[in-house]
């Protein structure tokens, strides 16, 4: 029988997960052994990866990954993630990720230790945030404060999260597990691209689940199927480890690691299989242990600790009227708590600065109760602002240089890091995403419904910027020309993931060169501006007119040209000045 944990959980904000002292210490020991050249190197590189230290495409260099179930984090943890980013960060910075977490790049080993222990002081863990394990558990950022929620699903996903961690069971599985815990059926975490995904239900008054299964993006992209319409509370982390169990134990994954996530055993059997599957496992003996969810509970009362209403508060100066404004309606979502607020802030490629850690950490404690979520558009989302403080949030984001509109529209790309730092990029996402945002930007788009559209890339075929659920996506390619290597990109249109709808983007007959790709999404906007048919949203009029005329309006952008001195800067990748050449190497994700 599986052994789960016997840690004492806190309900104090921040600290979801236990972070072992012991653990670090072990850590720090082995990698200081494994640098001194006393430890395997295979060996060592699966205890790292438990650690969430990733190997990087650059030698000698790691990325760390903070786990932030749900996203949620503290001002103290802000603070923390700002003195890592100053501290032990050479670019001087951490990103936000698709998936919540919060990533640092090319950190020394002989630095990694120091920066667990700066995270881990303050509840931060990195366990089990890379490796064949159960991964980060998302959320939706506006659970517990958004409308029509049946019930909070926060404290069932850090019970979740907190049954998983160091769980036997889950430390060598066929490949990485990740998990999503939405709070309506507008599915803000996404649930469909996930391994299991959970939606809220009651039935005769008893909380529990809608519970989907097998869903994934990068190869062979799939929405996950329903496995059960209403799983109870008290049975869902129950089923949950019948899943896992038959996932672990699939030794035909394991033969390709490419294919070897529990959405390839899905499609194979089929879902009506695989609910059988799931119902024979739930007979075996192990499951004669309470599987209530009680003792592992995450309660936090976020609104005992709401602001309290202040005397006075600052109004918008005349000049700042407008664009203050405009932040609101873009950025700004009211509570169901009557007289607060949520306000996404807009982080730019996911990244920020340690001023930025800083001075969003005393927003929180200035006005947001000291509670804040990442969302998976790379953003954050802050969470109890009183309506009346809205200018000064605006204010103080502003001097922060966070203050742009326009939070998950049009001009709010999301990418992931690429050839900047990923061993398995094949072109500089990073730097196509600066690209197409500073043209989209330029546009000064003011049409409500291209404002709407979204633009997401991934440096490889991988999806970590999930290019498959963007109204317009690419992934990276290479195009060969005369002996000669061209960055370039797959296109995407038609994908979707608002108002829980998702939809997987249809991938478009061509291959384009990365120096073409803001040309390429300046002339689909305008397509599309200029032939709807009057309020025509832009996958309704993907379906309309089919791939053929978003294929035309780039033919000329797809021809590559020679490899002579007029066009050389094409063989350059965005923000690289050498000529480009793939250069891919092994992946850490599967190991």
């Amino acid at each position: 029988m599986t052994q789960v944990q016997t840690t004492i959980h806190s309900n104090e904000p921040g600290k979801v997960l236990s972070v072992l002292q012991d653990e670090l210490e072990d850590f720090t020991t082995d990698a200081q052994s494994f640098l001194a050249g006393s430890y395997d190197e295979m060996a060592f590189q699966a205890r790292r990866l438990r650690q969430g230290v990733y190997g990087q495409r650059q030698a000698d260099v790691h990325m760390i990954r903070v786990k932030l179930p749900f996203g949620g984090v503290t001002p103290a943890q802000l603070d923390a993630l700002g003195e890592v980013a100053e501290t032990f960060v050479p670019l001087r910075k951490g990103h936000i990720t698709t998936r919540q977490n919060i990533q640092y790049h090319h950190v020394p080993l002989s630095k990694a230790t120091e920066v667990l222990k700066v995270l881990g002081s303050v509840g931060l863990s990195t366990r089990e945030a890379c490796g064949n394990t159960v991964r980060n558990v998302t959320g939706d950022p506006f659970a517990g404060v958004c409308q029509n929620e049946l019930f909070d699903p926060t404290p069932y996903a850090g019970a979740f999260a907190r049954y998983w961690l160091r769980n036997p069971l889950s430390q060598a599985m066929p490949r990485k597990f990740k998990v999503a815990f939405t709070a309506t059926d507008a599915d803000e975490a996404i649930t469909g691209i996930h391994d299991i995904g959970f939606i809220p239900r009651i039935e005769n008054g008893v909380r529990g689940f809608k519970m989907v299964v097998g869903g994934g993006l990068s190869i062979m992209p799939r929405e996950a199927p329903v496995l059960n319409e209403f799983t109870p509370v008290d049975e869902y982390l129950k089923v949950s480890e019948a899943i896992i169990r038959i996932f672990d134990r699939a030794d035909e994954l394991r033969k390709n690691r490419a294919k070897a996530r529990i959405k390839f055993l899905i499609d194979r059997v089929g879902i009506e299989e695989f609910r059988r599957m799931v119902d024979e496992e739930l007979k075996g003996d192990w499951t004669n242990k309470d599987f209530s969810p009680d003792r592992l509970l995450f309660v936090d009362d976020e609104e005992a600790t709401a602001p309290a209403r202040r005397d006075s508060y600052t109004q918008p100066a005349r000049e700042d009227r407008d664009a203050f404004t405009y932040f609101v309606q873009s950025n700004v979502k009211a509570q169901r708590q009557q007289g607060f607020s949520t306000v996404q802030v807009k982080v730019t490629r996911g990244d920020l600065t340690p001023k930025q850690f800083h001075g969003l950490a005393d927003i929180l404690r200035d006005y947001c109760g000291g509670r804040a979520r990442t969302s998976i558009h790379q953003n954050l989302v802050l969470r109890w602002v009183r309506d009346e403080s809205l200018y000064e949030v605006f204010s103080r984001l502003r001097d922060l240089g966070l203050a742009d509109a326009g939070a998950d529209s049009v001009t709010d790309v999301v990418s992931c890091p690429g050839t900047d730092s990923c061993k398995l990029g094949i072109t500089s996402s990073m730097g196509l995403n600066r690209a197409i945002q500073e043209r989209v930007v330029s546009m000064k788009i003011t049409d409500e419904r291209t404002r709407k559209i979204h633009i997401k890339m991934s440096g490889c075929p991988n999806s970590c910027g999930q290019h498959h659920i963007a109204n317009i996506g690419f992934h990276g390619a290479v195009i060969k020309v005369e002996g000669h290597e061209m960055p370039a990109y797959h296109v995407f249109i038609g994908g979707n993931y608002d108002g829980g709808k998702l939809r997987l983007a249809r991938q478009l007959k061509v291959r384009l060169p990365a120096k073409r790709g803001p040309e390429t999404v300046e002339r689909f906007l305008k397509l599309y501006q200029l032939d709807r048919q009057g309020n025509e949203e832009f996958n309704d009029f993907v379906d309309r007119v089919g791939p053929q005329p978003f294929q035309d309006a780039i033919a000329d952008l797809v021809v590559p040209g020679e490899f002579d001195d007029e066009n050389q800067s094409m063989f350059i990748d965005w923000g690289k000045s050498q000529l480009y050449k793939m250069e891919r190497g092994e992946g850490e994700c599967a190991i």
